[in-house]
């Protein structure tokens, strides 16, 4: 194919209301260094006409590795019984936030595995205290939940929530959640939006049986369900999950995947994750700014806590002390011309639909 079928297949998707899968499908197939430089660059030209300059700043505290669910890929999944399971008390949690917002983070994140034995009412009055101590948004990352309990914790104080779904495809969702259901997490995801909260979904590039054709169907769901979030992962291997022995995500069709779903959902809010930092000898999310994220999540969970939230085995790349990062990311964000917003980043979409 020639550069110019390629700029005319980028104009294409950028334009369509319902991209075609074909073109989707060309795009996340790109193989030439330069095709995929251009890509980049279109993506990257995209976060800025809808998103602007920003590089939008959080604050996760992992608070629970305790999980329920059987993800194959996960560290955390409840086969895994090498792990050193822990929960944070309120305190714990609360000095947590606390140091989130001394650094003038305005966005806790409050993220656990599925935990079946979560004290729902003490969890309740924690989203109330942290709301009514300090004016920031919280999003919430705690897998599946009914429909009543999130809306007490709307009423709480919580303004998001996080519920990946990994993959679009039923089959191989099934395949790689065993004893889980696709249905209820769809059901789920859609009950979140119907009460109205900033909704985050997502996927993980690499999985065993994955194809460039399902990768560019997410990239079509992302744009059907209007997500105001979403975060494209990277399969970094488990030593102790049953896709051990699989070979670790390719990090250009990672990069592929967020330019791509970038130019097709616009406005949502993409992170650059903390998988992209782990592979390598260096932090690559650099990269994933540079192809179309715009949000950087800073752990903020107490150190000696840290490694036991093993979704994925660290490498060492992400530092772990949130405020030297922080400097870190100051500098990388004036190198590519972006600057950092401790604002509370909400929703870009909801602004606009609440103008229209």
């Amino acid at each position: 194919m020639t550069r110019k079928y390629l700029y005319t297949v980028l104009e294409r998707v950028y334009r369509d209301v319902k991209p075609d899968l074909s073109d989707i499908e060309y795009l996340l197939g790109l193989e030439n260094e330069e095709d995929m430089r251009i890509l980049f660059k279109y993506a990257e030209y995209v976060t800025r006409e809808y998103c602007g300059d920003a590089i939008l700043l959080r604050g996760i505290i992992e608070f629970s590795s305790y999980c329920n669910n059987t993800c194959l890929y996960c560290g955390l999944n409840k086969y895994n019984k090498n792990l050193k399971r822990y929960r944070l008390n309120k305190k714990e949690i609360m000095d947590s936030v606390e140091q989130i917002v001394s650094v003038g983070i305005k966005t806790v994140v409050l993220q656990s595995g599925q935990d079946d034995e979560l004290n729902i009412d003490e969890f309740t009055d924690l989203i109330t205290e942290i709301k009514q101590t300090y004016d920031i948004a919280i999003t919430l990352s705690l897998g599946e939940y009914e429909y009543e309990l999130c809306r007490e914790w709307q009423k709480a104080g919580a303004d998001r929530y996080l519920l990946k779904i990994e993959t679009s495809n039923k089959s191989l969702y099934e395949s790689l959640h065993p004893e889980m259901s696709y249905e209820k997490r769809l059901h789920c995801s859609r009950n979140l939006k119907l009460l109205g909260y900033q909704l985050g979904s997502g996927c993980i590039v690499g999985l065993k049986n994955q194809t460039i054709s399902s990768l560019a169907k997410d990239v079509l769901f992302f744009k059907k369900e209007d997500f105001d979030m979403v975060s494209v992962g990277l399969f970094i291997p488990h030593g102790k999950t049953a896709l051990k022995n699989e070979p670790l995500g390719n990090l250009n069709l990672t990069l592929k995947m967020i330019a791509v779903t970038r130019i097709v959902t616009k406005n949502a809010l993409m992170p650059a994750t903390t998988s992209i930092g782990n592979i390598g000898n260096s932090d690559q999310r650099v990269l994933a700014l540079n192809a179309g994220a715009n949000v950087v999540m800073l752990n903020f969970t107490p150190k000696q806590y840290k490694e036991l939230y093993s979704i994925y085995p660290p490498n060492g790349n992400i530092n772990n002390n949130a405020r030297e990062y922080l400097n870190i990311l100051e500098k990388t964000a004036k190198k590519i011309n972006r600057e950092l917003d401790y604002s509370r980043g909400d929703s870009i979409k909801q602004k606009q639909k609440s103008h229209v």
